[in-house]
């Protein structure tokens, strides 16, 4: 599936957010690793990036041996080892290896040399914690953390952490961390409350834009009464809310992506045992944040463009929500 005769830098961002709604993801793939060995990027030092999103779609669509060459050829596309997109990049071969689970002891050395990136590259432990939860290491991702977080803060106070609005290497570490001992269950600790506290300042005046991914079925939605101000104004809306917010966290790649099957009673359940009002941004977050902690809670994301739309209404996905992430 030919993209374009030349592909830029802003052409691959775009491909990011949507490569994987359009008809042939996998196609996408191909083409861009054609872009790169017939000289087709408007700058060849995208190669390794191209590259890493045509593992990405790979992945994604469960052809992990294709995944694989192309994050080998991403690797070894970047001139450094230092630079951003190569460890983002080792840590995705990392990953694919781990999922076809037959070279752990690889994957596991691969992901352990970029464990010093944790202290220096906001990035980082976002993606090699994705790598070793990949090969069931959660466990481990949260010893690597929290020791890149003392090693980092020492003795510093919250607010040398950074300011909020302009969040630092400290800020996404924390955030990882805390994400990743919610889904261990481990009990809350100083580091969770600096992180929260730091949360909270980022986002405050803006966290209602945030998408939470809580998908209440139609049924549901109709109970809804006065939060459809919320959730969206009729029921098309809401899934096509969900449907843009979805495409834009693509743009993320690597991790699947899912809805969070909501219900109004667990709602206000939750809000009635925090004392909160069930259309106040943390409240809704921190609801969807126990739905993702439930296997059977999350609807997976991106269907096949022929196969059953993930808001259940029975149609092809191509002819239900697909279409709304463009309206």
């Amino acid at each position: 599936m030919p993209t374009k005769d030349v592909i830029t830098s802003a052409d691959l961002a775009d491909l990011r957010r949507s490569a994987l709604a359009t008809a042939d993801p996998l196609g996408i793939a191909a083409d861009l690793a054609d872009a790169v060995d017939h000289d087709r990027l408007a700058s060849p030092e995208d190669a390794g990036d191209a590259l890493s999103l045509a593992a990405e779609i790979a992945e994604v669509r469960n052809r992990l041996d294709a995944a694989l060459r192309y994050a080998d050829r991403a690797v070894a596309a970047f001139p450094s080892p230092t630079d951003p997109g190569a460890g983002f990049a080792t840590a995705l071969r990392a990953r694919i290896m781990f999922k076809l689970g037959d070279r752990d002891d690889e994957a596991l050395a691969a992901v352990t040399a970029l464990r010093p990136l944790l202290t220096e590259q906001p990035d980082a432990p976002a993606y090699v914690s994705a790598a070793l939860e990949a090969g069931g290491r959660t466990a481990v991702a949260e010893e690597w953390l929290s020791e890149a977080v003392d090693t980092l803060l020492g003795a510093r106070t919250t607010a040398d952490v950074g300011p909020a609005e302009a969040p630092g290497v400290a800020f996404f570490l924390l955030q990882q961390r805390h994400r990743v001992r919610r889904d261990l269950n481990l009990p809350h600790d100083r580091q969770d409350d600096l992180a929260d506290r730091l949360e909270a300042q980022l986002t405050r005046g803006t966290e209602s834009d945030e998408p939470d991914l809580l998908f209440f079925p139609k049924a549901e939605f109709d109970r809804l009464d006065t939060l459809t101000d919320t959730f969206g104004p009729d029921y098309d809306a809401h899934r096509a809310r969900l449907e843009k917010a979805l495409v834009r966290l693509a743009e993320g790649g690597g991790a699947t992506l899912s809805v969070l099957r909501a219900s109004v009673a667990g709602l206000t359940g939750y809000a009635n045992r925090n004392d909160g009002d069930p259309s106040a941004p943390n409240i809704r977050r921190r609801y969807a944040e126990e739905l993702d902690a439930q296997p059977g809670a999350h609807i997976s994301w991106p269907p096949e463009r022929n196969g059953a739309c993930w808001c259940g209404s029975g149609l092809k996905y191509k002819k239900c929500c697909l279409p709304r992430s463009r309206s």
